[in-house]
């Protein structure tokens, strides 16, 4: 079967050969009716648990990966039984707002159709249903859609959930950026009924184009952000494609554009690399969405087809250059990017606890760890949540930090809500700075990417490196940690002060390097190394940064990070792509 592109968007502006040979998911995708494929039929066949053939991957464009209990995969292939395969569903939700009935519908769902009964906060500021069987998840879709939520384009090659700063404080300036983001998310979302035919009955229509995406969509996923500075909790360098505010007066006048970064890569291939956001410049927020369309199209267009691990933005950047880059998205647009306008980011984490914001309103951030909202012995974290549901006036906010904003609470409200959540588990004030500043992707049992834990291991790792710190006498202060079981980039560890990558069981990369502010990739320290040696080398590490980090202006202290680079402990990594394997 050939997988030769038949495209106008290549005979017209492509970088490539149509006559190339092409990864096969170009194939699979340029056949899929746009992204119907056979998904409707195989949704019938109760003889296996999963989609077949091209469905497998197609799925993926309406939000849901395929996906298995890898625990108890070896006893049911000994008792010759197919493994327990079940979709997990991500869902769009630009910006991460969710309404508290939204919460309650979802809530229940998680109870009564999921086998992990609870509800995920990701690091693309959404939520996230696992263990979803097949006879369940068409009324998923339609649950979701009778309280107004989708989970179209949330995974596969096409523009995924838009982040937003989350930030509460700044309401005026805030509901601007999260309507960019509603904005941007829309504009580029498929124009294919295929969701709406399969999962909600919808009316069969023919699609005969997709504007922006084109018919074999784009090389590989994309991800895209709105963010307000001084925050930089959506990670901006993780991304393709960001929207970094620019106010005057209060008021948002426009962004300075950052495209290319990301952050996947794979074991092995000095080819793929994890790469930082490169400024463009400014724009006024009229032309927003003209951006966002070219940016997209000339990745489109320009990104590479053949090898799906070099397909990203950041690797099309690299190949084509910047500058060449910048001007295709300046002549499809019609919009010269002027000069960058100056920003700073100071913070990234949460502010856990309560804000008040500038309408009088009170705002309460719940640490979540690793996002997992479910009801434990010792917490009954769901059960909370649903309480607050069922009497709050605002909304709730996702983070891109896995964790929950119950944002818009009136005074009268406010210690009662507060008195619900220390019942339940959802505030615990011995919470550390570095236990806040920890993250982990899903990773084992459901992730079948996984090589390493990362989710279940995260709190003994939180543990070992909270003694640590007490051990030199630095219990108050915290290193940025990320742990995640492969080398794909959904937790982030690739701008973390310390980033743990799986690359078996019980065996991590280590890279250090990262700093505060998000803005700075590590690089690798140990390679495939077991507990006891990276705790050793922790101890060591802690032990001399304690002793010999510096004291800065504003008598803080030098991050852990920037310690490790100060003292060439490892090299900074300034240029990805040949300084990241060096």
């Amino acid at each position: 079967m050939s997988n030769k592109i038949d495209n106008t968007e290549f005979k017209k502006n492509s970088k490539h050969d149509p006559d190339a040979k092409f990864a096969d998911n170009e194939r699979l995708k340029g056949q899929s009716n746009f992204l119907r494929g056979t998904i409707e039929p195989d949704l019938g066949d109760q003889l296996t648990g999963g989609f077949t053939a091209d469905n497998f991957q197609l799925i993926r464009f309406h939000g849901m990966y395929q996906q298995d209990d890898r625990d108890i995969r070896p006893e049911r292939a000994k008792q010759k039984l197919e493994p327990l395969h079940n979709v997990m569903l991500r869902a769009r939700m630009p910006g991460g707002i969710i309404k508290p009935e939204q919460w309650l519908a979802i809530d229940k769902f998680a109870d009564d159709k999921t086998s992990y009964g609870s509800i995920r906060l990701t690091t693309r500021q959404t939520f996230q249903f696992h263990g979803v069987l097949k006879p369940h998840i068409k009324g998923m879709h339609q649950m979701l859609d009778g309280v107004g939520i989708d989970s179209i384009a949330t995974a596969g090659d096409v523009n995924r959930n838009v982040l937003c700063t989350a930030n509460p404080v700044q309401s005026e300036l805030h509901q601007e950026a999260y309507e960019w983001a509603k904005k941007i998310s829309e504009h580029l979302l498929p124009k294919t009924k295929a969701y709406a035919e399969i999962w909600l009955d919808g009316e069969k229509s023919e699609t005969t184009e997709e504007p922006i995406l084109g018919s074999t969509y784009l090389p590989r996923k994309f991800k895209t952000t709105v963010t307000i500075p001084p925050d930089n909790e959506v990670d901006i360098h993780a991304n393709d494609l960001n929207f970094v505010a620019i106010a005057q007066d209060g008021k948002l006048v426009g962004f300075n554009v950052l495209v290319g970064g990301g952050l996947a890569m794979t074991h092995g291939d000095v080819n793929t690399y994890p790469r930082r956001a490169d400024d463009f410049g400014f724009i006024p927020a009229e032309h927003t969405l003209a951006i966002a369309e070219h940016v997209v199209s000339v990745q489109r267009d320009w990104g590479n087809r053949s090898n799906r691990k070099n397909a990203k933005t950041k690797y099309t950047l690299d190949n084509y250059g910047v500058a060449a880059f910048k001007a295709e998205v300046e002549k499809r647009s019609g919009v010269k990017f002027e000069d960058s306008r100056p920003f700073e980011f100071t913070h990234r984490g949460d502010r856990i606890g309560w804000v008040d914001g500038i309408d009088g309103k009170h705002h309460l951030t719940l640490f979540i760890q690793s996002g997992r909202i479910l009801d434990y012995p010792e917490k009954t974290l769901k059960t909370g949540c649903r309480k607050i549901a069922e009497i709050h006036q605002g909304d709730f906010r996702m983070t891109a930090n896995q964790n929950l904003i119950i944002a818009g609470v009136p005074a009268d409200q406010k210690d009662i809500i507060e008195k619900i959540a220390r019942e339940h588990g959802l505030i615990d004030d011995s919470h550390t700075e570095q236990r806040k500043n920890s993250m982990a992707c899903v990773s084992f049992p459901t992730c079948p990417l996984a090589m390493a834990e990362a989710e279940r291991y995260l709190p003994t790792l939180v543990e070992q490196t909270e003694s640590l710190l007490a051990k030199h006498d630095i219990a108050n202060d915290n290193i940025i940690l990320r742990v995640v079981g492969c080398p794909n980039g959904c937790g982030r560890a690739m701008l973390a002060e310390i980033g743990l990558v799986g690359k078996g069981p019980g065996k991590y990369n280590v890279y250090l390097g990262g700093n505060r502010q998000g803005t700075r990739v590590p690089k690798l320290y140990l390679e495939n190394v077991s507990e006891d040696v990276y705790l050793a080398a922790f101890d060591e590490l802690i032990g001399t940064w304690a002793k010999e980090r510096l004291t800065l202006e504003n008598n803080e202290h030098e991050c852990f990070g920037d310690f490790v680079i100060r003292t060439g402990i490892v090299a900074e990594v300034k240029v990805s792509k040949t300084d990241f394997h060096a």
